[in-house]
């Protein structure tokens, strides 16, 4: 899956703001900039997707930091639902596979 840079708009609101920081000290400005990772690395989250359809994005922060991120898209815009930092081997090796 492939994300159209020329609509990249996040949705923070008061669901999503600041969520991530408090449970996994992941900021919504690195969540942010994971989207802009040239090697990351996108799949459907099958097994989450009930309502609406989720993603998973596994990247880079400009920091080095490797998140592990679950989305959907709304209305054009990104809504992070989750971010934390990849810590399975699994998820470590999907992404270097991709790099």
């Amino acid at each position: 899956m492939k994300v159209n840079s020329k609509v990249l708009q996040f949705e923070w609101d008061s669901g999503n703001s600041n969520k991530n920081k408090l449970k996994h000290a992941v900021e919504d400005w690195e969540c942010e900039e994971v989207f802009f990772d040239s090697k990351k690395v996108m799949f459907k989250d099958k097994l989450h997707s009930g309502n609406e359809q989720r993603f998973i994005l596994l990247g880079k922060t400009r920091q080095e930091r490797l998140l592990y991120i679950v989305f959907t898209t709304r209305n054009e815009k990104i809504r992070v639902i989750s971010a934390r930092d990849i810590t399975k081997r699994k998820e470590i090796e999907l992404y270097e596979k991709a790099s």
